[in-house]
């Protein structure tokens, strides 16, 4: 039995969303530790995946499971100043994305928001965050 590749993990949740971002209208998609100039776009996403903690899970026998945790984190930015609209209409795609499905063995929970943030980065723009958990299970 093979251990979970977290680059394979991460590959998986990042294609998906650059995918859907990709058709129209197209909207650029920035990962972990990737440079990017925000100043020379308006709308933006930022999707940061994140791995958590892990659980060995067992029921008295020699063979179990381990439980890996994590969280994705969507930071979405508009332009200031018209509104929600576009901000929430591109929350619905990421939502409809993930919201309680099973991916190449990546189970997403329910997401949470999007919610606005109050003081966005960069300054400027209107930011709202959506996440949601996940979990894979691997078998040792």
């Amino acid at each position: 039995m093979a251990a979970i590749d977290l680059n394979t993990v991460r590959a998986t949740i990042e294609a998906r969303v650059a995918t859907e971002l990709a058709s129209s209208p197209a909207i650029s998609v920035v990962f972990h530790n990737m440079s990017f100039d925000s100043s020379a776009v308006t709308t933006f996403v930022q999707c940061l995946t994140t791995f958590g903690e892990s659980n060995y899970l067992t029921q008295g026998n020699a063979d179990g499971l381990n439980r890996v945790n994590g969280i994705v984190v969507f930071n979405i930015f508009t332009p200031q100043g018209i509104g929600s609209g576009d901000n929430y209409t591109i929350g619905k795609r990421l939502r409809d994305l993930y919201n309680r499905i099973t991916v190449s063995n990546v189970i997403f929970d329910a997401p949470i928001g999007p919610e606005v943030v109050d003081n966005p980065n960069p300054e400027g723009q209107f930011q709202t965050q959506l996440r949601m958990t996940f979990e894979i299970f691997e078998e040792l």
